[in-house]
């Protein structure tokens, strides 16, 4: 009893240590980098990766869900701009679609980047390399998944929003969004991802011996 008691004390000591990292970077510039007016870079995503790999994918969609939370929050009252319909339904123009995307990309980062980790590490037994590659497609998860259902649902709206026809708008996604804002965020995600979340599996394997 008294180890379960441990180990649960432990679990939210963690949970809360990333979800205060993710509420910086969420309620401050450090969290959404405005690339043009109605697009911004994101190192949100960054913190729910680390969880997913280090800490496993149950907590990782637990901090996705968090930052998920905190986008519904900043598309509702504290910043919206022209596409904050995309993430919630309060926002003229949102609906329960507004809502999957907000949240069902950010839960699946940190279970995808867990996945895309433990599959690694037993295929070709490298930490480093497992990190990097699980952080990489842990963000291109959240970019592809988001833009994917902004395509889907929001096609005509995003458009307006963004300036284009309606025929312009996937390639403009494809072009303008994943390639030159979603690739260079999972790189940055796939370095960071393996300097930090290796130094903390060094920390969690010290303590497991301790």
């Amino acid at each position: 009893m008294e180890k379960q008691q441990t180990v649960n004390v432990k679990d939210m000591v963690e949970i809360a240590l990333f979800t205060a990292i993710m509420l910086v970077l969420a309620f401050t510039p450090l969290g959404y980098i405005p690339v043009t007016p109605v697009i911004k870079a994101t190192t949100m995503h960054i913190p729910v990766i680390i969880a997913g790999v280090v800490l496993g994918g149950k907590k990782g969609a637990m901090l996705g869900f968090i930052f998920g939370l905190t986008s519904f929050l900043k598309a509702s009252f504290f910043s919206p701009n022209l596409t904050s319909f995309l993430f919630t339904p309060l926002y003229p123009g949102g609906n329960f679609w507004s809502l999957v995307i907000c949240f069902i990309p950010r839960i699946l980062i940190g279970v995808v980047a867990a996945l895309v980790f433990n599959a690694l590490i037993k295929l070709i037994k490298n930490e480093t390399v497992s990190l990097a590659v699980a952080g990489v497609v842990g963000s291109l998860t959240n970019t592809v998944l988001v833009m994917g259902m902004a395509y889907i649902f929001f096609a005509e709206q995003f458009a307006n929003a963004v300036g284009k026809e309606s025929g312009e708008v996937l390639n403009y996604i494809i072009t303008g969004v994943v390639i030159t804002n979603g690739i260079p965020e999972a790189i940055v995600a796939g370095i960071i991802t393996a300097g930090v979340g290796k130094a903390l599996l060094v920390v969690n394997r010290k303590r497991a011996l301790a």
